[in-house]
């Protein structure tokens, strides 16, 4: 259903409803605060860009969504791919690749692929987004520690080389304003979860740093100062060769949005009882990173830990995401350029803390102990996001996922011999038995590509080629071109032999259609395709006997 929430929600909308929201929506726009600025420079942009983001995408995201309770705006997750696409192609080329992602999640979301991404392995994503805490840790480690240091590697390991080589310089009074952050965030809670931690972090860590003149790196000193207004609309220029250079970056922003997003209004629904409407999600996330681009900002998405706040603060509609974004607004119009005082090490104490909450450790020991083949999708997209690339990481692991899911596909499907070189009678079915000339062949699970050798095989063990040949094939759900290929070509080969083929209990849907679109059906005979075994069991009497 292609129409947002905010539409259903406003139709009994009431003045209680309105306060509640009001106060769930200040006080997401004040978590979002910090956040927005620290997202937007461990990524590689100036500060304003992440507010930017979180006003307008934000204000899409509540306004379009297929969730009451989403908040959007930029999150931890694209970090390292927003910081790779600006180290490559330059903030110019973030903006474009953003643009396209926008474009591909409107295309996805008309599509309706909105319930097809949610289907993407639990233990990809979970590889992934450690891997990406993980990334996002060792991105602030230089300004955590307050080492004088060029720019940081790019490379993971050679980035923690770097770390090793200059920590002779860390600057003690940057490591305890980044430690007193995170203490301030782990314990403010237990006084009030009605004010975020990180925003009590920031105002004392801030007052700190200006009143004791510590000698710290700070926004202002790093960027300079920061606007207090939104910048004029600009579509970004685009042409074929731009096009084809960002297709990749761009593919990878909007299926990681997707993923998330999703994932968020799932959360979401799990906590309030909800049901989002996933292909309605996915428009609004394309609109709203088209939006964010236009006004220069970097990627959004649902964001799970301030929807969750969201939701814990009161909020029930999508009024409390569009308070959310206008907050932030004033805040920026208002207050903005006093953030240009806020130390570096605060904000890498902040994102130490997001990182530490992204790990999913407890997930992520949780897979450990599973399948092997879990263990096996989770590993390797860990790795390949640490190590190699976000991008690289995703695709093979969706690649590796599905090879592993066909071959515990190809283990389900069985192709059993129930006659073989029994005598007569020996085996009864009902009023029937199999007698001499008839060979029986039972197949289990899935014929497709990638277990239809197994039927192949089991068809070589016929020794002497039977009068009657019957296949069940009762407890087969599905059936895919390679399967119908292999039937196929036993149907010519039992010809050749003068063997007659029976079907037997084809109760799927989908395998009867299968086998009429491919005239199997009609080559077989519609008498030698029967509804239970013994039916089977007679067909074969008959035509023995009449051979006879």
């Amino acid at each position: 259903m292609f129409r947002p929430k905010l539409f259903d929600t406003l139709k009994n909308y009431s003045t209680a409803a309105f306060g509640k929201d009001l106060m769930a929506g200040i006080i997401v726009g004040i978590v979002a605060l910090p956040l927005a600025i620290a997202f937007a420079i461990a990524s590689g942009v100036s500060p304003e860009k992440g507010l930017y983001t979180a006003v307008i995408a934000g204000f899409i995201i509540s306004a379009l969504g297929g969730s009451r309770v989403q908040i959007g705006g930029p999150t931890g997750a694209f970090i390292v791919i927003v910081y790779g696409i600006v180290q490559q192609y330059g903030e110019n080329g973030l903006i474009i690749a953003t643009f396209m992602a926008g474009i591909m999640l409107l295309m996805m979301g008309f599509a309706r692929l909105g319930t097809v991404i949610q289907y993407i392995p639990y233990p990809l994503i979970v590889g992934f987004t450690s891997g990406i805490a993980v990334l996002i840790f060792s991105s602030q480690v230089k300004d955590f520690l307050g080492l004088r240091m060029g720019a940081v590697p790019a490379d993971f390991i050679d980035k923690w080389k770097s770390f090793g080589l200059h920590l002779y310089s860390a600057n003690w009074y940057a490591f305890l304003v980044a430690s007193a952050t995170v203490m301030i965030i782990i314990l403010w809670p237990r006084i009030t979860r009605k004010v975020p931690g990180s925003l009590i972090a920031i105002l004392l860590t801030t007052a700190a740093a200006s009143v004791l003149n510590l000698p710290v790196e700070t926004i202002g000193s790093r960027f300079g100062r920061i606007p207090s207004s939104l910048p004029a609309p600009a579509i970004p220029a685009l042409d074929l060769a731009t096009i084809k250079n960002m297709v990749q970056p761009a593919f990878t922003i909007a299926l990681l949005g997707g993923i998330e997003s999703l994932l968020s209004a799932v959360v979401a629904d799990g906590m309030m009882g909800g049901r989002h409407r996933s292909n309605m999600e996915l428009v609004a996330q394309g609109a709203a990173n088209i939006g964010s681009s236009v006004f220069g900002g970097i990627p959004a998405t649902g964001a799970i830990a301030r929807t969750a706040t969201n939701i814990k603060n009161g909020g029930r509609t999508p009024v409390a995401g569009i308070v959310h974004a206008i907050t932030l607004l004033l805040i920026m119009l208002l207050v903005g350029k006093w953030a240009a005082l806020i130390p570096m090490p605060t904000l890498a104490g902040i994102l130490v803390v997001v990182a530490y909450n992204m790990s999913e450790w407890h997930n992520f020991k949780s897979v450990l102990k599973g399948a092997r083949n879990d263990v096996a999708v989770l590993l390797i997209v860990f790795l390949l996001t640490v190590l190699v690339d976000l991008t690289v990481a995703i695709e093979i692991g969706i690649v590796l996922a599905a090879f592993l899911f066909m071959r515990q596909m190809i283990q389900t499907t069985g192709v059993n011999a129930l006659s073989g070189k029994e005598e007569a009678g020996d085996e009864k079915f009902g009023s029937s038995s199999i007698i001499p000339g008839v060979e029986v062949f039972e197949i289990t699970g899935p014929l497709f590509f990638g277990a239809a050798w197994k039927f192949k095989d089991a068809m070589r063990l016929i020794e002497k080629p039977p009068k009657v040949l019957i296949i069940r094939m009762g407890q087969v759900p599905v059936i895919d071109a390679t399967g119908i290929k292999v039937i196929g070509e036993v149907y010519r080969e039992s010809k050749l032999r003068h063997t007659k083929l029976i079907l037997s209990e084809v109760h799927s849907s989908h395998v009867m259609e299968a086998l009429k679109d491919a005239r199997l059906l009609f080559a077989i005979g519609k008498a030698n395709v029967t509804a239970t075994f013994e039916k089977a069991l007679e067909r074969s009497h008959t035509i023995i006997a009449s051979a006879l």
